[in-house]
């Protein structure tokens, strides 16, 4: 017996010497600022498998919030006490009170301790079927994180103060398993010394020309090369394919996009070549793709246009991000391509005020689909990643796909939209669009704070609903969108005419009365809006006409475009279908092997003084 235990001692021991059980957890990231706080994660079929690095003696915790704050939030607490391994599971009421739950979901692994550190490995379900858990989805997340130098009392967890903090993440993010050589190849494309106005939202546009390649490259990866210090100023990045037909004078000095006195040559650049959003890491190609540089049919000159997100009007910044490539000569199978996809961005998108909910539709529709594929593509394209696209009323956006009139699978969606948090998700199974499909991006709003409309619009107190589709192999495709028609909704607040020919912008009024001489946007505002006014609206606008947007990546047009078209009879707003539930999680006790609980009793007295290698 003796014997067993010194060798289980020494697996134990040998087992600790990296810090861990031995799993392996694709996903890692840093959740505060002084780099105390690891998070890694990995999913095992329907469960999560967490692993906690905190540099403290005492307790650690971690969350699922709605919100981003403690309330209604679902919370781990763990440590090792005394050379005892423990993990409790709490929740907090709305009144951010801290309770034990009686169903215990999150089941330990792995504990050790040393002078500095806590290690904490542990699992729970994706649906617990807990009243008091948030379920784990394919949406954002709103991790928060805590920890303590002191364990876990008879009272629960003291105040943690300032050790604290939240993320957003996306937990269920399929595993990244590109890995780059020391020395692949890369450029940059970074604006320099761009003065940032003092005011809230700027959008800035330089021209880049491509190196010039002698053979064909294929870039692999791409990832933002973001200003230390500016990680909340800087919004987002879209890189655009311009014309070809220019000299290089057009490098000499970036402008503010969409300013009056922009140079021409910007106005050539409207396919979208690539786009980063906050909160995104560096996005790898799949290993059968990638986008093409080097031929007659790839850009030679690119704009990059840099978002710039300044609401506390900061004066004297001065800003140098952009986007970083990284390419081979050794070709994949497929050119990349990009798609925009939703709602033209434009004023007669409209949203009222006050309302907890209002639903916008884009559309990609199936005329435009089975023009563009029927003439490049008739067997389909295949789409492996998304950017699901909104601004700060944004909560809610989804993807959706039709053929003949029947709805398949989500392409994509996050039913957390975090304004602060967009990235690529990266699809689990590439989805093939075939000529004649339909695709809706279908956007949830609040304007629950707002007292005058919201407009599409570029500042981020405006909004967008748009989907970037990343796919393969490349077509003469670049945006596949839709706008509904203004007078069709102007209608609804009593307009009867305006002024024709229409010789300003925005538009002015001439009847009825109490809205003569008004622009359409100051007669919406006028507008007295209820709940029930904007929700009788908003079933309005989901049956209107719209116009089809229907662009070609060589800036041209396929014959669809301007072309008004019906939506299709769906149900709207898009339903979940509701999670299955059988019977309750067992408790920690009762689904952990007596063996392992024995083991981690001893790990955590063996191991107490452990050095980890931090």
């Amino acid at each position: 017996m003796c014997r067993w235990l010194l060798l289980l001692l020494w697996a134990l021991l040998a087992g600790s010497v990296a810090g861990g059980s031995g799993q392996t957890y694709p996903h890692r990231t840093l959740l505060d600022a002084e780099g105390k706080y690891w998070l890694s994660w990995g999913r095992r079929d329907d469960r999560l498998a967490f692993r906690l690095e905190v540099r403290t003696a005492g307790y650690v915790g971690l969350g699922f919030s709605p919100t981003g704050a403690m309330a209604a939030a679902d919370i781990v607490v763990g440590g090792v006490a005394q050379g005892r391994p423990y993990l409790q599971d709490y929740f907090t009421n709305e009144n951010r009170e801290l309770v034990k739950d009686a169903q215990q979901d999150y089941h330990l692994e792995y504990a050790m301790e040393n002078s500095t550190h806590t290690v904490i490995e542990f699992t729970r379900d994706l649906q617990t079927c807990d009243r008091n858990d948030r379920t784990i989805t394919e949406s954002t997340v709103k991790v928060i994180w805590a920890y303590h130098h002191e364990d876990v009392g008879k009272d629960g967890p003291k105040y943690h103060n300032s050790n604290r903090g939240t993320k957003s993440l996306r937990l269920l993010n399929p595993e990244k398993t590109n890995v780059l050589s020391t020395d692949t190849s890369y450029f940059d494309l970074v604006n320099q010394n761009v003065p940032i106005p003092n005011k809230d939202t700027t959008y800035w546009c330089q021209m880049f020309k491509i190196p010039v390649f002698q053979e064909k490259h294929h870039v692999i990866k791409v990832e933002p090369v973001i200003q230390r210090g500016h990680e909340s100023l800087v919004h987002h990045i879209l890189l655009y394919q311009c014309d070809s037909n220019f000299n290089n004078s057009v490098l000499d000095y970036g402008h503010e996009c969409y300013h009056p006195n922009m140079p021409d040559a910007f106005y050539t650049c409207q396919t979208v070549f690539f786009a980063w959003a906050i909160g995104g890491e560096g996005f790898f190609y799949p290993p059968h793709v990638g986008l093409s540089l080097g031929t007659p049919l790839d850009p030679r000159y690119v704009l990059l246009e840099v978002h710039y997100d300044n609401p506390t009007y900061i004066e004297g910044l001065i800003d140098n991000s952009g986007l970083r490539l990284f390419h081979t000569t050794d070709i994949r199978k497929y050119d990349a391509g990009v798609i925009e996809a939703g709602i033209w961005v434009s004023r007669f998108h409209t949203i009222p005020p006050g309302m907890p909910e209002f639903h916008s539709e884009g559309h990609c529709t199936l005329e435009c689909l089975e023009e563009a594929l029927e003439a490049e593509k008739p067997s389909g394209i295949h789409l492996f990643a998304v950017l699901l696209h909104a601004h700060l009323a944004g909560r809610s956006i989804k993807l959706r796909h039709f053929r003949k009139g029947k709805e398949m699978k989500l392409v994509a969606y996050d039913d957390n939209f975090d304004f602060n948090f967009q990235e690529f998700q990266y699809l689990k199974e590439e989805r093939t669009i075939l000529p004649g499909d339909h695709l809706i991006t279908e956007c949830r709003y609040n304007t629950k704070d707002r007292t005058r409309m919201t407009w599409g619009g570029l500042s981020t107190r405006n909004e967008m609903c748009l989907s970037y589709i990343l796919y393969y192999p490349r077509i003469n495709l670049a945006r596949c969108s839709s706008i509904l028609d203004i007078m069709e909704q102007l209608k609804f607040i009593g307009v009867k005419e305006i002024y024709r020919p229409v010789t300003t912008w925005p538009f002015i009024i001439k009847s009825p009365k109490q809205y003569k001489n008004l622009s359409f946007m100051d007669a919406m505002n006028k507008f007295k809006w209820t709940e029930k006014e904007g929700q009788s609206f908003n079933k309005l606008v989901l049956g209107l006409p719209m116009t089809v947007r229907c662009s070609r990546v060589d800036n041209g047009e396929w014959s669809i475009q301007g072309m008004a078209a019906l939506p299709p009879a769906v149900e709207r707003p898009h339903r979940a279908e509701p999670a299955g539930c059988t019977s309750p999680s067992p408790s920690l006790h009762g689904n952990l092997p007596l063996r392992l609980l024995a083991s981690l009793t001893v790990l955590g007295s063996v191991l107490s003084s452990v050095h980890l290698g931090f």
